[in-house]
């Protein structure tokens, strides 16, 4: 389609800490979609963009996070939410990006979310795929507190297994590359941080009060969340995803492509 995804490591620094961070690049003429990866995920969720012609002309930014796929960081236990948001913005400033779409999901979600707070008027659109919203989100992250051990490479092999037996779709799948996703060194600190975040009774509001264009992405296994009534009253837009669970990417990838360029497509300015 014109343009071909570079892969490329980026040496940077975020609050002291040296980072090698393996991205996924690709030049364009229209306003750049950053992704932002979920918690044992990575940059190749996002690869198949190139695969389809909604996005021709769409610069890409993805990266695998501090402690995540092939990325590299110096003090692992450094790494939370929002150390991963100034990881964020200092990938933003290497590229030279002002304003941008923005992905997200899970942890990634999380992610954009506070980043897009920090900066609102930098945000084209966002599209939050099943992100921590509130309390009940942290099914995942909570298993910090409700499995405690104080043996971080135990918890992630136990978190693992519960992982590959939970009865949603892709789980089994999402859990097989789960150890050589994340480094069980970065686990606790980002798990704690998500459900402080989460429990804090803010995001919602947060990311209702967004001004940009918003999509709320969530698997059928998912449509019984609390909130959903209000963001669609709020004019969120609600992308169900059928046969799906926390992963779209993996059990429905082609209608969340669809979902992504629709809502993409229809800002009216700014690229």
């Amino acid at each position: 389609m014109g343009y071909d995804m570079r892969h490329e490591h980026l040496p940077l620094q975020v609050h002291g800490v040296d980072l090698s961070l393996a991205c996924l690049h690709r030049p364009g003429e229209l306003a750049p979609v950053v992704f932002l990866h979920g918690f044992g995920s990575s940059k190749e969720d996002y690869a198949d963009i190139t695969r389809f012609s909604s996005f021709s002309d769409r610069r890409v930014i993805a990266y695998d996070a501090p402690g995540c796929g092939d990325s590299h960081c110096s003090d692992l236990s450094r790494i939370d939410i929002p150390f991963l948001v100034e990881t964020a913005l200092t990938v933003l400033d290497h590229y030279g990006v002002d304003r941008f779409h923005l992905v997200g999901h899970s942890m990634g979600a999380l992610t954009a979310l506070i980043l897009a707070r920090q900066c609102p008027e930098r945000v084209l659109s966002f599209v939050n795929i099943k992100g921590n919203l509130a309390a009940e989100d942290c099914f995942l992250s909570r298993q910090i507190f409700d499995y405690p051990s104080d043996n971080d490479e135990q918890f992630f092999t136990d978190f693992i297994e519960r992982t590959r037996l939970a009865p949603e779709y892709s789980c089994a799948l999402y859990a097989a590359s789960l150890r050589h996703k994340v480094r069980s060194g970065a686990v606790r600190s980002i798990f704690q941080s998500m459900v402080a975040l989460s429990d804090s009774g803010t995001l919602l509001e947060s990311f209702i009060r967004l001004p940009c264009p918003k999509m709320f992405m969530f698997g059928e296994q998912y449509a019984n969340l609390s909130y959903l009534p209000l963001l669609k009253k709020q004019g969120v837009r609600l992308a169900e995803i059928p046969y799906c669970g926390h992963f779209p990417m993996y059990a429905n990838p082609v209608l969340m492509w669809t979902e992504i360029a629709d809502l993409q497509q229809s800002v009216a300015s700014g690229g």
